[in-house]
């Protein structure tokens, strides 16, 4: 089992930036795919960005946050990291980190394919 912290989230004005961090440990060299999911309130979860160690790097993004919105991996630190750029007020949601033994190539967007799950931090993006 891996456990998963998130942190950076806060309040911020539209079109600033956050860097938030997930902070795994325990099994983590069993996680082959991490992936960010936010959910705002009344709606489902929804895939951010996933990130998999496989033949190189590869990494998936919402359309919603393509091009605005980064993830990376320092295995060194055992952290992931979703840079959000350029932020909207429809950005606002909880984040959610999320961690897979798998390799989630084709499904990568499913929150039902993570078997791991941080506790979430708060992003709120203010007009």
């Amino acid at each position: 089992q891996v456990q998963l912290v998130e942190s950076g989230g806060g309040l911020v004005q539209a079109g600033d930036s956050l860097r938030l961090s997930c902070a795994a440990s325990g099994r983590t060299f069993s996680s082959r795919t991490m992936g960010w999911f936010r959910q705002a309130p009344g709606k489902e979860r929804e895939f951010v960005a996933a990130i998999i160690m496989w033949s190189g790097v590869n990494t998936y993004y919402a359309d919603s946050v393509k091009g605005r919105f980064t993830i990376s991996r320092d295995n060194a630190k055992n952290t992931v990291y979703l840079q959000m750029n350029s932020l909207k007020p429809e950005d606002t949601a909880v984040y959610y980190c999320a961690a897979s033994t798998t390799y989630l190539s084709t499904s990568y967007y499913a929150p039902n394919r993570y078997g791991s799950w941080g506790q979430g931090t708060q992003v709120t993006v203010s007009s």
